[in-house]
């Protein structure tokens, strides 16, 4: 039985899920198993990941019986995973090789529910990357997540088999921003999650499916919202305002109108000005692009904010 079950969702992957599975096969551990969630995939990724199996005992194929991640990672890690250890990977995400040595060691607290990292976020190459995340000191609370959640992915985030379990996985019936309902409730219920303040995991960032994405992300944030009032827990000022500043962030990014940009840059200072510049350097620099998006080239804009 291994110690570490990782699951990943795909579908029609084949530019990037050997890549992914390859940064698996590079970790420093090798007791684990990759659980890999087909999703009805039109392209040769079913293929590749068969002949994958073929060589690698430790790697599984297997058909989603529901649809989209949310009923790929529940059946990944509610029926099939026999490590006490859980891992989610998305199937365009890469890790560094040290990562499960890492997390198996933080879970030697027994008093740690789930672990996190930090990520690196590029385009092409990890060695594209220019911009990192950061880990709050403390525990993981809610209104952590509220604001710009650090788990951020995930691929981010390792966690004991019967704490998922017990969490009742994720709302098969959201489009997006499932992890983020899922983590407020897995802390809402008294989970105990920590940030390592190590780089761990290499997020690689998309450039479509911009209006529709914000939009479906304002829907799915209202339903994070709801369920953090079940458990007591408005957001603060400061944790709307970081949000604003992600989702302007987000959207110099994704090469928005620069008003949608300036317009979320605004929100977010009369909602916080304090929180907006915290830091200040990520503030003033959201805001000076907000301000000026019309004028900057897409390929700055990405180049800035990627």
């Amino acid at each position: 039985m291994p110690d570490i079950s990782i699951i990943i969702p795909c579908y029609n992957a084949e530019a990037t899920v050997l890549d992914t599975l390859e940064s698996l096969k590079r970790q420093t551990v090798t007791d684990w198993e990759a659980i890999f969630v087909d999703d009805g995939s039109t392209d040769g990724t079913e293929v590749l990941l068969r002949h994958a199996a073929e060589v690698d005992p430790r790697v599984r194929i297997v058909r989603n019986p529901g649809k989209g991640p949310s009923d790929a990672r529940n059946f990944g890690a509610m029926r099939l995973a026999e490590g006490q250890l859980i891992a989610f990977c998305d199937a365009d995400d890469l890790w560094r090789a040290g990562k499960l040595a890492e997390v198996r060691d933080a879970f030697h607290d027994p008093a740690t529910d789930a672990v996190y990292g930090r990520i690196g976020f590029f385009r092409d190459t990890p060695a594209d990357a220019t911009v990192f995340s950061t880990v709050p000191e403390g525990a993981l609370t809610i209104d952590m997540l509220l604001g710009e959640n650090p788990v951020c992915t995930m691929s981010n985030i390792t966690l004991r088999r019967d704490v998922f379990r017990a969490s009742g996985g994720f709302d098969r019936t959201m489009v997006h921003n499932e992890d983020l309902e899922w983590l407020i409730r897995l802390v809402g219920t008294g989970a105990r999650v920590r940030g390592l303040p190590l780089l761990q995991t290499w997020y690689r960032t998309s450039l479509g499916g911009l209006s529709t994405d914000l939009a479906a992300m304002r829907e799915g944030r209202a339903r994070a919202l709801r369920t953090a009032v079940r458990f007591g827990v408005t957001p603060s000022g400061r944790s709307h305002a970081i949000h604003h500043r992600y989702l302007a962030r987000r959207a110099l990014r994704l090469g928005a109108p620069g008003r949608t940009a300036l317009g979320h840059a605004i929100a977010g200072l009369v909602r916080s000005p304090s929180g907006f510049f915290s830091p200040v350097r990520r503030g003033a620099l959201t805001l000076a692009a907000s301000t000026i998006a019309s004028l900057l080239p897409r390929s700055l804009r990405r180049a800035l904010f990627c």
